[in-house]
């Protein structure tokens, strides 16, 4: 068989950050419930994440399983069935999953995880419209990603490690790219792809990133790399550069050099967005020996004697971009209706406050956040900080406005707010088995444990059923009685 070319012109591509996992996980409930009967396939890197996230979408209505090699051949063989008869929507799995699978009519890709190599998001991206019709294909990327894959090589041989940290940097290189992604993809591949005009199927086609200069910004990182001595890694230059007073900053009291907190005018994750896109421009290199520690190219040399303009997307800051440490698993419950009229008026406002600041106004806040708190209607920075696509930094640098318009429109109309900002989540059902196991044997109400727990009866049931079947005994005659 002969491949004429590697483009899938039917396939959409875009790159999403990865923010917090309640976030990302309220985004991806949110897409499939929008693609209803739709089949599709969610990739993860490890097994513990697969049974998770497929857990956290029963949680919110979605027939999912997991899928993976730790599971016996003939489970993996039902869920392959159930998956190609249609019984379960979504598979969320390993890399293992696929081979030899041949859906034709899979709508959707979903990579949780930054995936290792291009080589494999191509073949991965590829199990979606294979009858020809769309397939959307879309990528979680957070930073904290690509550290832990640069973490799982740190044991191995130099050599794979060198050729491990390529494949890393080219799938960095496609994430934070604004290039056209089938033009990135199809690069890779040997196969040129004439972008003159829009491919049409990709975000940065249908949405060109806006650009920033960052001369200065550059010039700031490498005074420092070198004030360091090119001894230390990504994550200690950022502590230098917000001048952020760690135990192992004041053991080597860099603390007292020029450059502690040269950068403190950005947050973190602006700097690590730079300096990545910095080792990508070949203005830096990591020494693979030395496990990621930042050293100077021929290139840095020259761009310090004679610095030259050196552009970022606005796209690549990827602002909040890193997982939580605890990988707990969240997705909205249900989607309240979005006040209209509050709606307009908070991006009025965001319009108002990014003429002032002279920026665009999805750097103010992006048009979903907005969706979000007319929806939930916070009050306050704690409440602000949970929706969508709000850090803690932007929350402080633009919420009061927006926090105080919420609060009058909620007085003047007597608006009642959500009950707290409630989300179903698997991270609950062991204190959910332990609560509702207590306080069976203190013989109290089933309707006072359900309300407790913010649970319909039915559903308290349910778990109660969970409970006995794993082989805890019940004693319910209280309430038959």
């Amino acid at each position: 068989i002969f491949i004429s070319s590697f483009n899938r012109p039917n396939l959409h591509y875009e790159v999403l950050p990865k923010i917090k996992l309640e976030d990302t996980n309220k985004s991806i409930v949110r897409f499939i419930q929008s693609h209803r009967n739709k089949s599709g396939i969610i990739y993860t890197l490890n097994r513990k994440t697969t049974e998770e996230l497929a857990s956290m979408l029963v949680a919110n209505g979605i027939k999912s399983v997991a899928y993976h090699a730790g599971l016996d051949s003939k489970l993996r063989a039902k869920r392959q069935d159930e998956f190609l008869n249609e019984d379960v929507q979504v598979i969320v799995a390993t890399i293992a999953f696929g081979m030899g699978i041949d859906k034709p009519d899979v709508r959707f890709v979903i990579h949780y995880n930054i995936p290792k190599s291009i080589e494999n998001y191509y073949q991965e991206t590829g199990r979606a419209g294979r009858d020809g019709m769309e397939g959307k294909c879309i990528l979680y990327y957070s930073h904290k990603d690509v550290a832990k894959l640069e973490h799982f090589m740190k044991d191995k041989a130099l050599s794979e490690r060198e050729v491990g940290a390529q494949l890393i940097n080219e799938t960095v290189s496609y994430a934070e790219s604004s290039v056209c992604r089938r033009k990135t993809l199809l690069y890779y591949f040997g196969e040129d792809f004439d972008d003159k005009k829009s491919c049409g199927h990709c975000d940065n086609c249908l949405q060109p990133k806006e650009k920033i200069e960052a001369r200065a910004e550059a010039v700031t990182v490498l005074k420092t790399i070198r004030a360091l001595g090119e001894q230390f890694t990504i994550e200690y230059l950022i502590h230098i550069l917000t001048g952020k007073l760690t135990p192992q900053v004041q053991m080597y009291r860099h603390d007292a050099l020029e450059v502690f907190g040269s950068g403190n005018n950005q947050e973190a994750h602006f700097w690590n967005s730079l300096v990545r896109q910095m080792l990508l421009h070949g203005l830096l290199e990591k020494d693979i020996q030395e496990y990621g520690v930042l050293k100077f190219t021929k290139k840095s040399e020259a761009f310090l004697k004679k610095p030259a303009s050196f552009k970022i997307a606005l796209n690549n800051l990827f602002e909040g971009a890193e997982a939580d440490d605890e990988e707990t698993l969240a997705a909205e419950a249900s989607a309240g209706a979005t006040d209209e009229k509050l709606l307009e008026a908070l991006k009025a406002l965001r319009k108002k406050v990014s003429s002032e600041k002279k920026l665009p106004p999805f750097v103010i806040f992006l048009e979903s956040s907005l969706e979000d708190m007319a929806t939930m209607y916070p009050t306050t920075m704690a409440e602000l900080e949970k929706i969508s696509g709000v850090s803690k930094g932007k929350a402080l640098r633009y919420g009061k406005p927006f926090l105080e318009m919420i609060k009058a429109y909620v007085e003047e109309n007597d608006v009642i707010r959500p009950d707290d900002f409630i989300m179903k989540s698997v991270a609950n059902r062991k204190n959910n088995k332990i609560f509702i196991i207590q306080n069976v044997d203190k013989k109290i109400p089933l309707e006072t444990i359900a309300k407790t727990k913010e649970l319909r009866i039915d559903e308290l049931l349910e778990e109660m059923e969970t409970i006995v079947a794993s082989g805890t005994r019940l004693n319910l005659n209280y309430a038959i009685e």
